[in-house]
């Protein structure tokens, strides 16, 4: 009689190949969760300790309405929310640092200015008018950098020379002002205790946030970042990507302009420049919030209102004007060493 198979094979000697050995469990890392809160969360627990710290040493000045209003009401953090955001649309899609933004902000302000008062335009013609210049001379920018291939630092920094130059032409290098009192209630409206361009700003970085994380044109600019080439080859119009994120950047820069106008009733264009450095102090401290070694619109918002309170802070301890170049630039040399780092640990 045959002889009958089994469940281990046929009786015939040939035994069944053995099962494979099980895949060893990855070693659990100790602390990984407590790297991972403190890569995302540190500098807000910096700030709160700030926050504390200032309030413990003037708890009669520091820990006031006033002073809230100071760090999250000012219109110097309104621009600069404005200022950042304008900045992060070329950075995302893989643009070196626009050093434009800060002068076509403060064209757009002092063109609205001039055009209503000097020239007697109404004013919301005025601010049409310098929206749109603002919006071109981010286009200009994208062409000349996308289109003719010249380096990104040489336009944007040349343009931001031309512009000063031309908004202290406009101004005859004067401040500039006297809009209509009324005019100021689109940027000082008060809501909730604070002015309403704080709202504009925190809706700006979530609508921002927003795109970035869940719609395809936020995901195609993440992509069209880490690598032209290969988005290009995946069908991705990059150039147009390109063009589009400078012509935005230019957008929010003259939307910014105008409601620094309207909160000031003018502008004096030498402000502009004054700008710069807490742009790019809170752009690349926001890589460190949230999202580490990513350039992000809620770090960068939140960054925003840490360096006030750093600035505010030291102010009432008694540091005179020179403490706020320090601390902008301490801080943004910290912030450009921990987004390196952040992103070398990354890959």
């Amino acid at each position: 009689m045959p002889e009958m198979p089994t469940a281990t094979g046929p009786t015939t000697g040939v035994k069944s190949p053995p099962a494979p050995a099980p895949v060893p469990a990855a070693p659990v890392k100790h602390g990984g969760g407590g790297a991972w809160f403190a890569s995302r969360f540190a500098v807000i627990g910096v700030w709160i300790a700030l926050a504390v710290f200032f309030s413990a040493i003037r708890p009669d000045t520091f820990m006031t309405s006033g002073s809230l209003k100071v760090v999250f009401g000012s219109q110097n953090q309104a621009a600069l929310v404005f200022l950042t955001a304008a900045l992060l649309c070329t950075i995302i899609v893989g643009e070196f640092v626009d050093m434009s933004v800060a002068s076509n902000f403060g064209l757009s302000a002092i063109m609205l200015t001039a055009l209503n008062v000097n020239h007697g335009w109404n004013v919301w013609a005025a601010v049409l008018a310098s929206i749109v210049l603002s919006t071109a001379v981010g286009t200009v920018n994208g062409w000349l950098v996308v289109k003719v291939g010249v380096n990104t630092i040489v336009v944007t920094l040349g343009m931001g020379t031309f512009l000063l130059g031309i908004a202290l032409w406009v101004s005859d290098l004067m401040p500039v002002s006297g809009l209509p009192t009324d005019f100021k209630d689109i940027a000082l409206l008060p809501v909730a205790g604070l002015p309403i361009s704080f709202f504009y700003g925190l809706a700006l970085m979530l609508g921002f946030a927003y795109v970035l994380h869940f719609t395809p044109l936020g995901r195609t600019m993440r992509f069209v970042g880490e690598s032209r080439e290969v988005s290009r080859l995946a069908g991705v119009r990059v150039t147009r990507l390109r063009i589009g994120a400078f012509t935005t950047g230019g957008l929010i820069a003259g939307v910014g302009g105008v409601l620094s106008a309207a909160a000031t009733g003018g502008f004096d264009p030498n402000v502009s420049q004054s700008y710069l450095m807490p742009i790019f102090a809170a752009t690349f401290l926001g890589t460190a919030i949230l999202q580490p070694g990513r350039f992000n619109p809620i770090g960068t918002f939140i960054a925003v209102f840490f360096l006030a309170t750093g600035v505010l802070g030291l102010q009432l301890l008694g540091a005179t004007s020179w403490v706020t170049s320090v601390f902008y630039g301490g801080v943004l040399v910290v912030a450009v060493t921990i987004s390196t780092v952040l992103r070398s640990r990354s890959r």
